[in-house]
């Protein structure tokens, strides 16, 4: 690829990262939200409680910035922490009453801001949209071991 094309992929996928996130931030603040809290209330909703290292993984954070949104989170009444049974040193995650009620109205948010990205598409190239980023991702996920193609080392 030459770098006028690179450079214009690259700064496509760079803006839309960030007016994605500017605009998730946006429609998040009057929930009382800050952007990754959203991700950690939906994980819950959809898993049920998990203990806080297991959370941090499935979000792809760091353990201290879960522990800050937990702790924010649970300040606000949104979810409680626990001592796991089988390790008194893992806190158990769970939603509260309230952050059920918080995920669902993210939920229609997360709706809202969906189709407000998409708007203009075909049916088609949205429904294949989730397959192309997730694989853009896992090209450049630095928890990966790096392999550079078509690089062998004949020794």
């Amino acid at each position: 690829m030459d770098f006028e094309r690179a450079d214009a992929l690259n700064q496509a996928i760079r803006l839309l990262s960030l007016r994605h996130r500017a605009r998730a931030a946006a429609l998040l603040a009057p929930l009382g939200l800050h952007p990754g809290q959203e991700a950690l209330l939906l994980e819950l909703d959809r898993t049920g409680p998990m203990i806080q290292a297991q959370l941090s993984e499935a979000l792809g954070c760091e353990p201290p910035s879960v522990t800050l949104m937990t702790r924010k989170l649970e300040a606000s009444g949104h979810i409680r922490r626990k001592p796991a049974p089988s390790d008194k040193r893992a806190s158990i995650v769970e939603l509260t009453d309230s952050g059920k009620a918080l995920a669902d109205q993210v939920k229609g948010l997360w709706c809202a801001l969906a189709e407000e990205t998409v708007t203009g598409l075909p049916a088609e190239t949205v429904a294949e949209l989730p397959g192309i980023l997730n694989t853009l991702t896992g090209n450049v996920d630095t928890r990966r071991p790096r392999h550079p193609q078509g690089h062998r080392d004949d020794g």
